[in-house]
């Protein structure tokens, strides 16, 4: 595995705390009843988690494939997919618009948590490294 550095090795640390609490979360959420309060509760939960994941992985240079503004790769559209997604979930829930909340969350699911998480498996990538090396 490549050597990274101190800074780096402890953003992808963080992108990794946030994001797999939030995977089990996001599958329990969607499996589970809808509108209780524990839905709503651990919903917040679940939003500050994909926020936070989101934001920090903003700082994490693509490391497959091409980069096209600074260090940002394809790769962190999903990241501004997550970004724009959980507040607009957020308001629609509150303006009792369960449609758009729940396309909303959909869309942070699965661009966040799926296809992000599959890119992540990619060769040449940390996890994928970190796992099958």
């Amino acid at each position: 595995m490549q050597s990274l550095s101190a800074a780096l090795t402890l953003t992808m640390t963080m992108h990794l705390l946030t994001v797999a609490p939030a995977a089990v979360l996001g599958t329990f959420l969607m499996l589970g009843g809808k509108g209780t309060r524990s839905h709503r509760l651990l919903g917040r939960l679940y939003m500050a988690l994909m926020l936070t994941t989101a934001v920090i992985s903003l700082f994490i240079p693509a490391a497959v494939g091409p980069q096209f503004i600074a260090h940002l790769g394809a790769i962190h559209l999903l990241s501004l997919v997550v970004i724009y997604c959980v507040p607009r979930a957020y308001f629609a829930a509150r303006a009792h618009n369960i449609r758009a909340h729940k396309a909303a969350m959909m869309g942070v699911y699965f661009g966040g948590i799926l296809v992000a998480g599959a890119f992540t498996l990619a060769p040449g990538r940390f996890l994928n490294q970190l796992l099958f090396s």
